[in-house]
């Protein structure tokens, strides 16, 4: 098993959810966190447990980016106009990894971001290998003509664990995918009831 795999399961435990609704997860037969310690019965949360506890969810959700990383989405997201915790699950969802995952070209949000890295995506006609790159209204994405037969993009595109969202318009023939529009928290699939509110609260404090 990866460091990749092991983290994305790990997360899973440590939350208590199967944040992205995978039959694999480990939640689904035991719903105790990782560690010899895993099994205590869990106290109540504070209310800095609850809004450490969601920012968590969401921060690893995405791949479990590092904290310098989902703060600068963050404060960005304090910068735009409107309602921050709508901007942050905008920006989020506009993450190239995001997007090739919500598309259905791989399996998990982790597979995205090695899918990109290895340089399988272009953007609008042009290779683009940084999963954080930021897509716009209108853009193309689709998977190098080379890589369109690989067993883990062929695999994906049947599961039906999950379904393509609305925002994305997504053509499996021809390995595109085209960003129709920013979502707001109520138009993206989650598996796990996401709390923006409450990481805005915890940013607020800290």
């Amino acid at each position: 098993m990866t460091k990749r795999t092991s983290a994305k399961y790990k997360i899973d435990r440590r939350m208590g959810e199967n944040i992205w609704g995978r039959p694999k997860s480990p939640v689904n037969r035991r719903e105790y966190g990782p560690g010899q310690h895993g099994q205590r019965r869990k106290a109540k949360l504070s209310d800095f447990g609850l809004q450490l506890r969601a920012k968590q969810k969401l921060k690893g959700y995405y791949g479990d980016m590092t904290e310098k990383q989902f703060r600068r989405i963050f404060r960005e997201a304090e910068r735009l106009r409107g309602d921050t915790g709508e901007n942050l699950i905008g920006l989020l969802e506009r993450r190239l990894d995001a997007v090739v995952y919500r598309a259905k070209f791989v399996a998990t949000i982790f597979a995205a971001r090695q899918f990109v890295n290895h340089g399988h995506v272009l953007v609008n006609g042009k290779r683009v290998n940084i999963p954080s790159y930021r897509v716009k209204e209108g853009d193309v994405i689709e998977v190098r003509e080379k890589s369109r037969q690989m067993v883990v993009l062929l695999e994906a595109v049947q599961l039906a664990e999950r379904e393509v969202p609305d925002y994305i318009e997504a053509d499996h023939n021809k390995m595109t995918a085209t960003f129709v529009r920013t979502p707001g928290l109520s138009d993206v699939p989650y598996a796990a009831v996401m709390e923006p509110n409450l990481v805005i609260e915890y940013y607020a404090q800290n």
